[in-house]
């Protein structure tokens, strides 16, 4: 080998700490944190992070320029997509109750370098959304008072032109900012109280504007002379679910608080799937209203919701949805500060990000610093930053969250259990035997334990049928069609979204690139759905997987490969940061890099009840301690 370069030992070495899991510990109670928040919390909280601005902004946008009075349509259709992600994040939370959301989801399952990066996108998802949404807050308020307070900030602070700066310093968002980091740093009993009151108000405001909306509807606005329900066609109905679909994002807020829940492997499921429900209705039926009270063609954008009952006379019941829309923006802002610091938290637990950000108030019991810094960089962002061209960096950062999550489903799906830690000595079955080489174990297993199915082999019912599967080591074919699987899905979406235009494909070449990709696709889906799977009875698990995992990829895959190349060239710089600050500080003070220095390791052989040998890299206790740890890392082998 050439001098300076490094050995294949040491490359080895650093993809292990690169790809190293954090272990699913057995007492996953514990935690600093205050358990608190009932399911009501949680689902509050989760309706409360999807109903924001989208209710009353998104819906005349999507109606006047994409759908029509069809954007109900595309509400019902971005709501069904987004469950497949919504159960992905609900099987994670009921079973890894901890805070971290997608980020602990993928370094349980991924690998330490996915997870560092995934929460590095989250942390600059929540900071840009929060601050947004602040201005959204200020601009909404402003109107109501027609501007006064933007007049008097350009007249006595002046008009800035400065590329990535806003036109003026929008100082009443950076102090509802600072008010709402103070709330929330009282600790997360004040903070779901809050969040209750504010949620409710908006949804009996929602109530009204259904019912008040049935009253004025008009249907001669789904008429063929107002130009029909759907005047966009399919192809509008499909853009408008595209956006619709950012509308149903905070539901991760609930995976983010799952620490925090009294009982989070009822709650979290529970909440997920009542508030997902409880928004797509609110949703779908606000836009049914609107499109019928006045013609979709003739809506505001901005304020369509206000603007149409303006139109019919009701201004006192504009003023009404005003109110509503105030409230709705005050719980998102709440829950982006609520969750952002909890990310940090959880990252710096682990060693990831800077240990200042693990220290929890031991009377509120928060994360007091990283809600300090997150509530202080948020109002500068607000104060002086252009948000606009920032925005579409959201999707990005949700978009590759949805699709880890789902990846890491289906990765924990296909791998074995680990043994349990927390039953005590009293408890009956089977122990797992123990033995310091391979050699000493094959005496004492007979090909009748040795067949026994486990998660990642192949299903003993289709082995007389695909018995070329079952020759490579458990787990190697998953990771394989997993891989092709994810490959795949990228080839179907770059034909779908880039087939008739930026590829300029004839159509037979279009039809044939979409015909293989679909059928590797499927092959892919259908090599995974015949090996075995874990089955749990205490917990909530996805249902058809890896079906619906898989469909999750291919839906966020199509949405990231919409969006410009400014957004991803943008993305792309916030990923290189990122992986300075990892190589420079996360991956020498992780957690599980501090345990690897501390003992050395050792090679052990487990026998488990059904016979099945696994080997174990185990650290080294001393001769006084009593409890084995829990592996780091483990290989499966292959049984003759």
């Amino acid at each position: 080998m050439a001098p300076g370069l490094p050995s294949t030992t040491s490359l080895a070495r650093l993809c292990q700490k690169l790809n190293r899991l954090k272990p699913l510990e057995g007492s996953s109670m514990e935690t600093s944190l205050q358990r608190c928040l009932s399911t009501l919390d949680l689902t509050l909280l989760g309706v409360g992070g999807m109903v924001g601005s989208g209710l009353y902004v998104l819906t005349g946008t999507v109606a006047k320029q994409m759908a029509g009075p069809a954007v109900l349509v595309s509400f019902g259709v971005a709501a069904v997509a987004s469950l497949l992600a919504a159960l992905c994040y609900a099987e994670f939370g009921a079973r890894v109750p901890r805070t971290g959301s997608a980020y602990l989801f993928t370094y349980v399952s991924m690998g330490e370098l996915w997870a560092f990066l995934i929460g590095w996108n989250v942390l600059l998802e929540y900071l840009i959304g929060g601050a947004a949404v602040a201005r959204a807050w200020s601009g909404y308020l402003d109107s109501i008072f027609s501007h006064r307070i933007r007049n008097f900030t350009e007249a006595h602070v002046g008009v800035w032109q400065v590329p990535f700066l806003a036109h003026y310093p929008d100082f009443l968002a950076t102090g509802i900012i600072i008010l709402a980091s103070a709330l929330v740093s009282c600790g997360a009993r004040i903070s779901s109280w809050l969040n209750h009151v504010l949620s409710t108000i908006s949804l009996v405001i929602i109530l009204f504007i259904i019912i008040m909306g049935f009253v004025l509807a008009q249907p001669h606005n789904w008429s063929p002379e107002e130009g029909g329900f759907a005047p966009f066609g399919f192809s509008g109905i499909l853009a408008g679910t595209a956006t619709c679909f950012f509308a149903f994002v905070g539901f991760d807020v609930i995976a983010a608080s799952c620490e925090e829940a009294r009982n989070p492997k009822r709650a979290v499921p529970i909440a997920i799937a009542v508030s997902l429900g409880l928004v797509a209705s609110a949703y779908i039926l606000v836009s049914t209203v609107l499109t019928l009270m006045v013609p979709w063609h003739s809506l505001d954008p901005d304020s369509a919701l206000a603007d149409a009952f303006y139109r019919r006379g009701y201004s006192w019941a504009g003023f009404i949805v005003a109110v509503g829309s105030i409230c709705a923006m005050n719980t998102v802002l709440l829950l982006n500060l609520f969750s952002g610091p909890r990310i940090i938290y959880a990252m710096a637990i682990d060693g990831l990000f800077f240990q200042a950000f693990a220290h929890v108030h031991h009377r509120t019991q928060v994360p007091m610093v990283g809600i300090l810094v997150f509530g202080v960089l948020m109002a500068f962002m607000a104060l002086l930053l252009d948000l606009e061209a920032l925005v579409q960096f959201l999707s990005i950062g949700t978009l590759l969250a949805y699709t880890f999550v789902a990846t890491s489903i289906i990765v924990l799906r296909f791998q074995k259990a680990p043994p349990s830690s927390s039953s005590g000595p009293a408890s009956p079955g089977p122990v797992a035997k123990e033995y310091d080489s391979f050699q000493d174990h094959t005496h004492l297993v007979g090909p009748e334990q040795a067949s026994a199915p486990e998660p990642g082999q192949l299903r003993p019912a289709l082995r007389p049928y695909l018995g070329f599967l079952g020759g490579c080591n458990p787990g190697a074919t998953v990771a394989w069609a997993l891989g092709v699987m994810v490959a795949s899905s990228i080839s179907l979406g770059c034909v779908l979204v880039f087939g008739n235009t930026a590829l300029h494909l004839p159509n037979w070449g279009y039809i044939l690139l979409l015909l293989l990709s679909t059928t590797v696709f499927a092959l892919s889906l259908l090599v995974l759905g015949a090996h075995q799977q874990q089955r749990r009875q205490d917990t909530f698990q996805v249902p058809l997987v890896p079906l619906t995992p898989a469909l999750s990829i291919l839906l966020n895959i199509c949405l990231m490969l919409n969006l410009s190349y400014l957004t991803w060239l943008r993305f792309s710089i916030w990923l290189l940061i990122g992986l300075l600050v990892y190589f420079g500080y996360g991956i020498w003070h992780s957690k599980e890099n501090q345990q690897e220095l501390q003992w050395p390791a050792t090679t052990r052989y487990v026998v488990f009840p059904d016979g099945s040998l696994e080997e174990t890299v185990q650290a080294v206790q001393p001769p006084s301690q009593t409890l084995v740890q829990e592996p780091s890392r483990t290989e499966q082998l292959t049984s003759p």
